[in-house]
């Protein structure tokens, strides 16, 4: 009977350049390569990094100078190059992170190979303590390392760290596109550090300083915080009615993901909703090495999503209310534009034929002032309307719109009504409106001319805004026009009475009830009725039901849920 042996041992590197070869190539974003490299200044404590990106004897190629602490320095004071490229894999950083240095993020030793993915040759100087400036160089695909000491006058006052040619498919790799990656990509560690970040493109002949990216939203606050047993999570989040907004996962500082998406657990939650933006910052996550974008799956991962579980609650409740808010805010908008446009469109049709609601009268009451005069107000104010209301109780903010919606020069006139009806040897009283581009109302340096261009009637005041026209004795057709100027301009408008033996009841004086005008509108939720709209009397109200799935359809875009509400207010209105 056979025993089992067990046999033990440990890994080894069955080809060390295979491997190095492998790890340079496993950044494959060229972007993240300069941040790895900006970061390596900011980890040497530098104050200022400047990025530049030039041509040189015909070979583009990228520099990135600093003012830091420069490579270590060995026994003999010189720039310890050899260490640095003998000791792959085996940074000096990890040593200061175990010690409790804070504010240091690489700690892998492998951030210099990610100039592979930028260019051919990598030449990096700094200088020794007695002033003398040495320079390493480093080739793509090459095992090998060259050192040597530059004849220069000045001493370099940190690390100069310069790669070319770039490769060739690099062409698109501005000064802008850098500034705007950094920005996002380093924000906390520029904010904590107050490093200054230029970038050099003379290409472009531009400059341009990177800046921490600032959030559009509404910030939150009072969020809670998310203790864990590996550290704490830091959370900034803002509020966006873009819908296109993102939600980083950084680790101290540095970003790691643009949004939640790659993360199963989390993608198609609020984090992912695109009405939040802003940053979480968990500084124990576990990172691949090789991309410093990828994240390992491990305890600290499961704290992580464990801490979140809370506040991803919160924030559900947070968006909710804020999409509410936003959808009564858009209604209201709405509700101003029909009602508005509904009172224009009834205004100038013939009173007795389509005063609904009582549009008229409400507009002749409010001309009238408490002594019986006429008040300055035209036909077109909205009267009865919310906003009017609140203009009224408000003399400030009347005072305030006042100075700020002074109208424009004359750009047209309409008179009020357009067509109407008057029985035989009766007066009637016809209004002309002046309106500017932006459709306020013109009242000032303003000329009058009236005139019948067809018809027997007469008329009074033919030289003034509100004319008073007296019927002939036979029944027939008047048409009148009115010539309004204001300087070199000259608007013109027209309007047709018939004048008639017998007049309908008009449709004011059949009703008993006091005038509401213009109805509003709400929503009511009734995904299982099957009705789209009704009118509730008592309340004046026009109630849509947004559960039925045409409103559902007509949800999609803000153009088709106007039209859609536009046409169930004119049906309610015609039935009314």
């Amino acid at each position: 009977m056979s025993r089992e042996t067990t046999t033990t041992g440990k890994l080894r590197i069955g080809n060390d350049w295979n491997a190095i070869s492998i790890i340079a190539l496993a950044q494959s974003n060229p972007l993240k390569a300069v941040a790895e490299l900006v970061e390596n200044s900011i980890d040497a404590g530098a104050e200022h990094v400047t990025i530049v990106r030039g041509k040189e004897k015909g070979d583009p190629y990228l520099a990135i100078l600093d003012d830091g602490c420069g490579i270590r320095k060995n026994a003999e004071g010189l720039p310890d190059f050899r260490y640095v490229a003998t000791h792959i894999c085996d940074s000096f950083k990890r040593k200061l992170r175990s010690e409790g240095v804070t504010g240091i993020q690489g700690e892998f030793g492998i951030g210099l190979l990610s100039f592979w993915t930028l260019g051919e040759v990598l030449y990096m100087t700094s200088a020794s303590n007695a002033g003398h400036n040495y320079e390493m160089q480093m080739a793509r695909n090459d095992p090998s390392y060259h050192i040597r000491r530059l004849r220069t006058l000045v001493a370099c006052p940190g690390t100069e760290l310069k790669i070319k040619p770039l490769l060739p498919g690099l062409r698109g790799f501005s000064g802008e596109k850098l500034e705007w990656y950094l920005a996002s990509e380093l924000r906390d560690r520029i904010r904590r550090s107050k490093v200054d970040i230029r970038v050099i493109d003379r290409q472009a002949r531009k400059e341009f300083r990177v800046v921490p990216r600032q959030f559009d939203g509404e910030l939150l606050h009072q969020l809670p915080s998310l203790p864990t047993a590996h550290g704490e999570i830091y959370l900034e989040l803002y509020l966006t009615d873009s819908g296109s907004g993102e939600v980083g996962l950084y680790r101290s500082g540095t970003r790691v993901l643009e949004n939640f998406e790659p993360l199963e657990s989390l993608a198609g939650s609020v984090w992912d909703s695109g009405h939040l933006e802003g940053i979480v910052d968990v500084p124990f996550l576990t990172l691949t090495p090789g991309t410093r974008s990828g994240l390992i799956r491990d305890e600290r991962f499961l704290a992580f999503e464990l801490a979140l579980a809370p506040v991803t609650g919160h924030l559900d409740r947070v968006v909710e209310e804020h999409r509410l808010a936003q959808e009564e805010r858009a209604s209201a908008q709405l509700l101003k534009r029909l009602q508005r446009a509904f009172r224009e469109a009834i205004l100038a049709l013939p009173i007795e034929e389509y005063d609904w609601f009582d549009i008229h009268k409400q507009s002749r009451a409010n001309k009238v002032g408490p002594d019986g005069a006429e008040a300055g107000a035209s036909d077109t104010e909205t009267a009865g309307s919310s906003e009017g209301a609140e203009l009224a109780e408000d003399p400030q903010r009347r005072e305030q719109r006042d100075f700020f919606d002074y109208p424009g020069p004359l750009h047209s006139v309409r008179i009020a009504p357009t067509s109407s009806v008057v029985a035989v040897g009766q007066t009637h009283n016809l209004h002309v409106l002046c309106r500017d581009r932006s459709k306020r109302t013109v009242t000032e340096g303003l000329e009058f001319q009236w005139e019948i261009v067809e018809g027997l009637a007469a008329l009074d005041n033919p030289v003034g805004e509100i004319v008073v026209m007296t019927a002939p004795s036979v029944p027939g057709l008047v048409r009148l026009q009115v010539v309004v100027s204001q300087g070199d301009v000259e608007c013109r408008a027209e309007a047709a009475v018939t004048v008639t033996d017998q007049l309908v009841e008009s449709h004011g004086a059949r009703r008993d009830v006091r005038a509401q005008g213009l109805p509003g509108y709400t929503f009511e939720h009734a995904p299982t009725a099957l009705w789209r709209v009704r009118f509730d009397t008592e309340r004046n109200l026009i109630v849509v039901n947004n559960g039925h799935r045409d409103f559902v359809y007509a949800n999609r875009s803000t153009s088709l849920k106007l039209r859609y509400i536009a046409r169930l207010y004119a049906k309610e209105l015609v039935q009314k």
